[in-house]
């Protein structure tokens, strides 16, 4: 892993000239991960084209890249956000309308995204407890999987009785958990050639994830499920089908008829007609949005060969911008996107370059891939994003938060009840309130749930930062401040023995801490207590202090 700092790629002009064969070699890969991925989302988000989806990503990568302060991340749209766009066109009435009345709340919430970067509020995602992140997030995972099911088999839109319209990709408007118990009669249902083609690239998804040979992992699984699920799609004869032929493939129309329709699509009149929603969703778009996209940034920042830090304030800034051109012209809110930005680290990327790239190969595909993109399954769509649920649902998860302790297990857990069964604010909330109860019933003071306790004492080339009263996720940013304005290269003792309570949010926080002093050159020791009992057994569980 190159650590020289005379080797670290240059940024700008220079580094397009630099790094130009690297990067638009990534970027034309994640191009080939994104394309399908952005129409999938599209669809499943309510929006009236699939096209817009590509339009977000287009406009993520040729326009942010220049803005946006973190190297190596992919902005686009992310199946993440899929339950809140999807939410958002319903409740302003669906369709067209529905349509541009959330682009309303999605432009608002891009405002709201530059302020929270000119305010430097780039740490907002340590304000929330890692267990309630994780439990939105697997949550979201399980409403997408339950949501694309009728869509991967096939299932005849009378079947599915929405209230509006008979297209199963507009299942929105269905409650979650009634979804899921109809799912044995939506296998009953089921179409055999859509069943066959989505079930075939589902298994390709997983198939791929599961191979570990280096050179079959370069190849983007997407890109596979296209080419098989076409070909696939043309021998079957999906599209002349009487009842599923108009919703078994992507239907975009002429790019000439997309392009001679309005060019502003932004509608602001919901936030006088329907007041209580359009604040309920500017929140989610802005607070969500900013949390996925700020812990994706941070996860790319560990995967960089070059160990270059990334700037969280100016990123939520130029995702504001880009949030709200897309917003105006008709497109998704967009995010940094964790598994193409993963991808673009792996196929070599050294600049913000790779993101532009992608961006242009994006614009070039919209202009004169339509036909193309018109052969592809709704099925296949439907399988890339149950497997992009899966990920944020898989097994693993459940494992790791039990592995963390049954404290936050629960708090996961019922985060995603809570989540699944009314909405994301509440579910989030729920897993916020029963974190701090749960500190509460631990021993912790209500007097340092949002004040954090420190002293710094210097000797020489050791510094030692002592912690008291209790380490939580909702004074941890107090904390942050003082270890993060530390002299570096010194030994840094960061003593917690004075701590009643350490929760796994500060614990995990203060081991990324560790980790990056450390690769700058200098020491960190963490000490605790010897009678801090930990309440799971991985290093970052819950500690809290015996009383004698």
């Amino acid at each position: 892993m190159n650590t020289n700092p005379k080797n670290i790629p240059a940024d700008g002009i220079a580094g397009l000239k630099q790094n130009f064969l690297a990067d638009l070699q990534a970027g034309f890969m994640v191009f080939l991960l994104a394309l399908p991925l952005s129409l999938g989302i599209a669809k499943a988000s309510g929006f009236p084209n699939p096209i817009f989806g590509v339009v977000t990503a287009i406009v993520g990568g040729i326009i942010v890249s220049f803005f946006a302060g973190s190297r190596l991340t992919i902005k686009g749209p992310a199946a993440g956000l899929i339950v809140i766009v999807a939410g958002s066109v319903e409740a302003f009435g669906g369709g067209e309308s529905g349509w541009h009345l959330a682009l309303g709340c999605i432009v608002t919430a891009a405002i709201i995204q530059i302020m929270f970067g000119l305010l430097k509020l780039g740490n907002l995602a340590d304000f929330f407890p890692g267990a309630a992140i994780h439990g939105m997030l697997a949550a979201i995972g399980l409403i997408i999987i339950i949501k694309q099911i009728p869509i991967l088999l096939g299932v005849a839109p009378a079947l599915l009785k929405h209230p509006s319209e008979a297209d199963p990709t507009k299942m929105v408007s269905y409650e979650t958990l009634p979804l899921a118990g109809q799912i044995p009669n939506f296998i009953s249902a089921a179409n055999a050639h859509i069943a066959i083609i989505g079930l075939i690239c589902l298994a390709i998804m997983f198939i791929f994830m599961l191979v570990k040979h280096p050179v079959v992992k370069k190849i983007p699984g997407p890109l596979v499920v296209l080419l098989v699920a076409i070909p696939l799609a043309i021998f079957f004869h999906l599209g002349t089908d009487e009842v599923l032929g108009k919703y078994s493939l992507v239907k975009v129309g002429h790019i000439t008829d997309i392009l001679s329709k309005q060019f502003i699509n932004v509608d602001f009149s919901g936030m006088g007609s329907h007041t209580g929603v359009f604040i309920q969703y500017v929140i989610l778009y802005a607070l969500i949005g900013s949390l996925e996209s700020l812990l994706t940034v941070k996860a790319i920042d560990g995967l960089d060969p070059y160990h270059r830090k990334s700037n969280a304030n100016k990123d939520l800034t130029g995702l504001g911008i880009g949030n709200a051109l897309s917003g105006i012209i008709g497109g998704l809110p967009m995010i940094s996107e964790v598994v193409r930005s993963s991808a673009n680290v792996g196929f070599g990327a050294k600049t913000r370059w790779a993101n532009f790239f992608h961006g242009l190969f994006l614009l070039v595909a919209l202009l004169v891939a339509v036909p193309v993109i018109e052969m592809i399954p709704n099925a296949a769509l439907a399988a890339l994003l149950i497997f992009a649920g899966y990920r944020l649902a898989s097994p693993k998860e459940f494992k790791n938060m039990l592995h963390v302790g049954v404290d936050q297990f629960v708090i996961f857990i019922i985060t995603i009840f809570m989540t699944l069964a009314t909405d994301l604010l509440i579910g989030v909330g729920s897993g916020i309130a029963l974190e701090l109860l749960l500190n509460l019933f631990s021993g912790a003071k209500i007097s340092n749930f949002f004040k954090s306790r420190s002293e710094v004492i210097t000797s020489g080339e050791e510094v030692t930062v002592k912690v008291t009263g209790d380490a939580l996720f909702s004074n941890y940013l107090g904390l942050k401040k003082v270890i993060y304005a530390l002299p570096k290269a010194k030994k840094v003792t960061i003593d917690l023995t004075g701590c009643h309570v350490i929760d796994h949010t500060t614990l995990h926080s203060l081991h990324g801490f560790q980790h990056d002093y450390e690769m700058e050159g200098g020491k960190v020791v963490l000490k605790e207590h010897a009678s801090h009992t930990p309440k799971g057994k991985a290093p970052t569980s819950t500690r809290t202090l015996k009383i004698a």
